[in-house]
This record gives structure tokens, C-alpha cells and sequence, in this order.
């Protein structure tokens, strides 16, 4: 598996979680209701996302060999 596999797998979880809390909380099961959450969820997803690749590589442990130039 790529090492971004599970971050991607993982933001599409989430946004299908976000979306479904925010239909069953909303309580209004209408079609444009529904068609703006999926909206909002994928931009949270994405968002999501952004945020987790910039924050998980900063937050790992160094190697023992050092930073290596690219």
C-alpha cells in the first residue's frame, strides 16, 4: 500500500462519516438538503485531508540516519 493510500482511505472515510452525522442530525431528508451536506462533506473531507498532510509529516519521529537533502 502507498504511504499515502491510508491517508486518502481515510479522508474519504471521514467525509462519508461528517456527511452521514450531519443528514441524520439535520433531521430534513430532502434532496437539496442532502446535495448541500455532500457538498459540505467533501470539502471538510478535503480539508481533512490538507491539514493531515502537513501535520503527520511533522510530527514523526527523525530517522536515525538524519534529514537527508532532497
Amino acid at each position: 500500500m502507498y504511504p499515502t493510500a491510508r491517508l486518502k482511505l481515510s479522508a474519504v472515510v471521514f467525509t462519508v462519516l461528517w456527511t452521514g452525522w450531519m443528514v441524520w442530525w439535520s433531521g430534513s431528508f430532502d434532496r437539496v438538503n442532502i446535495l448541500m451536506l455532500a457538498i459540505c462533506g467533501v470539502v471538510a473531507g478535503y480539508a481533512w485531508y490538507r491539514a493531515m498532510r502537513w501535520r503527520l509529516p511533522r510530527g514523526r519521529v527523525p530517522s536515525r540516519h538524519g534529514a537527508r537533502d532532497p
